[in-house]
């Protein structure tokens, strides 16, 4: 178990240390078995400018861990990241797999505006 642990640590640090050549804001997205998280951070990382989750109590109305609230998720973090004025992100997927999840959440602030 900690060997998975550790590889998917090392995926998410090559990711990360590629974004921040890059210069460009983070979309970082995190899975737990019940939840999903969301935030949009500055290129160095040192401010959060918009975040979502479904442990939100708008989005806590239904199941939490299925790819329907991924999408829920994947909207409001693309409504609240053009709120405040960020259009372009990059895409950290923290070392997970693009599959699911969070491809649907990738999918859903693709059309709702984000590009990356």
């Amino acid at each position: 178990m900690k060997d998975k642990r550790v590889a998917r640590q090392r995926r998410a640090k090559r990711t990360r240390m590629k974004i921040r050549e890059l210069g460009e804001f983070r979309l970082c997205v995190n899975r737990t078995p019940r939840h999903m998280y969301a935030q949009i951070t500055t290129a160095a990382g040192d401010k959060v400018v918009a975040t979502a989750s479904t442990v939100e109590k708008d989005l806590r109305g239904s199941a939490t861990g299925n790819v329907d609230a991924a999408v829920s998720v994947g909207k409001l973090i693309a409504e609240r990241a053009k709120a405040a004025g960020v259009e372009r992100v990059a895409f950290d997927r923290s070392g997970f797999k693009y599959h699911g999840r969070v491809k649907a959440l990738a999918d859903a602030a693709r059309e709702n505006g984000l590009e990356f």
